[in-house]
């Protein structure tokens, strides 16, 4: 690309877009990246620097850029159509895909609801959850409120944020949301209850257990992150904790939200992150990953027991009312039968192990760094915790971007990464090679050490 258009393509980027999570005042001060193709793994910029894709471009990118059976579905689709409308009709792609999703979905999942994003998918089932409780004939309609978890992050519409956890997303729209009940999570490196793991006896499901006892007469549903709180910096439950919620959740006549937007399609080692433990909840949210980070696209997936509670007569008014423009968009389902076809054919998951195991090698001389108070991985899920001083744990202040400056020394090395506070997230897409692997790992490791030693 010409240089004089490379200047004006920076220009425009800082004068027109209002960049997602992103401090404006910053951007515009900066040198901004431009990327302008890609393949396989490795991200090019407008210059023809090559980045490793260590982000897996957030989280979404499963098979590498340009993936020859992706990219062909999706132009044997623009062949006979781009989009038409759901409400009412269907089309191909949309049935085929919802019946593949079934068909690797935890056993017990029947329906599918489709939407356009991680966020709507979980807003979906929400709302699901709720008009479920007041109409069906196994419902309560005095149970209208949802339990949580602190540290949790299920999106950015009111419903999502409403069931967050985050402080620094959340709570500046306090005044919008509704009230629900926060359980601990289980933040083992900061236990909320000043216990170490393993001879902590699982106090944060006794506070779970103790919140369930308490309002199960007026709790519609919990919604849980599996295995894995993605946005909080990767903490990674115990084993047994899940598969102790989803009997929990049974006890005590909770329906059970699956919010696996982040940990579906492999990135903690199996399809779901539920299948770990095998659970099956009530409902689950999908996204990212499901088009193999291609096109928009989510889905929620219900069993038997909830679709049937939304069956009645016309004058009846129990339909579920909501809908999205580009509901079941054929585009996106193409991708994303090849993406599960993909899955099949090439035994991705199966073959994640061995990269799995390198890189919890790879990973173990972070912890020798002054300043990394622990590393945390689940699958492919990886979160790098800084800190200001190891015995106390004491965390870095905000003005001093620990986080941003590693990630920002990781580019001048080939490596796009992003922070998350204090916690460096690393999460490649499956189809990273071992030596790929090997040049993330070791420039993260270089980054960290140059940030925060030198």
């Amino acid at each position: 690309m010409p240089k004089k258009m490379n200047k004006q393509l920076k220009i425009d980027s800082k004068k027109y877009i209002w960049y997602p999570f992103t401090q404006m005042q910053d951007y515009v001060a900066e040198d901004p990246l431009i990327i302008e193709e890609a393949k396989g793994c490795i991200l090019k910029d407008i210059y023809g620097n090559e980045y490793i894709d260590g982000i897996s471009s957030l989280w979404t990118n499963v098979h590498g850029h340009r993936k020859k059976k992706l990219d062909l579905a999706i132009k044997k689709q623009l062949d006979m159509i781009a989009h038409s409308t759901l409400l009412g009709l269907s089309n191909v792609p949309a049935i085929q895909c919802a019946k593949k999703l079934i068909q690797i979905a935890p056993k017990g999942l029947t329906r599918v609801f489709y939407s356009d994003n991680g966020s709507t998918s979980v807003e979906i089932a929400l709302k699901m959850a709720f008009q479920y409780q007041q109409q069906a004939p196994h419902g309560d309609p005095h149970k209208t409120k949802f339990i949580s978890m602190t540290n949790a992050y299920h999106g950015d519409t009111i419903g999502s944020v409403s069931v967050g956890g985050i402080d620094l997303f959340h709570a500046v729209y306090g005044p919008l949301l509704f009230d629900s009940f926060k359980a601990e999570s289980p933040y083992c490196y900061r236990c909320a209850f000043g216990k170490s793991y393993l001879s902590c006896d699982f106090e944060c499901l006794k506070q779970m257990e103790g919140l369930m006892k308490e309002h199960s007469h007026e709790v519609a549903a919990l919604v849980i992150e599996p295995l894995v709180q993605g946005a909080a910096g990767i903490l990674v439950q115990p084993p047994g904790y899940l598969k102790k919620i989803r009997e929990l959740c049974a006890r005590y006549n909770i329906l059970m939200i699956a919010d696996e937007v982040a940990t579906g399609f492999g990135k903690t080692g199996k399809m779901f992150a539920c299948e770990h433990e095998g659970v099956t909840p009530d409902i689950m949210a999908l996204a990212k990953g499901i088009s193999g980070g291609y096109l928009p696209l989510a889905a929620t997936l219900t069993s038997e027991k909830i679709y049937q509670g939304f069956l009645g007569k016309y004058e009846e008014f129990r339909t579920f009312f909501h809908g999205h423009t580009y509901t079941g968009n054929p585009l996106a389902c193409a991708a994303a039968i090849a993406n599960i076809k993909i899955f099949e054919k090439e035994h991705v998951v199966e073959n994640l192990a061995e990269k799995i195991e390198h890189l919890e090698k790879r990973l173990q001389p972070f912890t020798s760094l002054a300043h990394v108070g622990e590393v945390r991985q689940r699958g492919i899920m990886i979160g790098i915790e800084l800190v200001a001083d190891k015995d106390s744990k004491e965390e870095f202040p905000p003005e001093e971007k620990i986080g941003y400056k590693v990630i920002k020394e990781a580019r001048k090395r080939g490596l796009i990464i992003r922070p998350l506070g204090n916690v460096i997230v690393l999460m490649p897409p499956l189809a990273v090679s071992i030596d790929e692997i090997d040049r993330l790992c070791e420039i993260t490791y270089e980054s960290i050490r140059m940030v925060t030693e030198l």
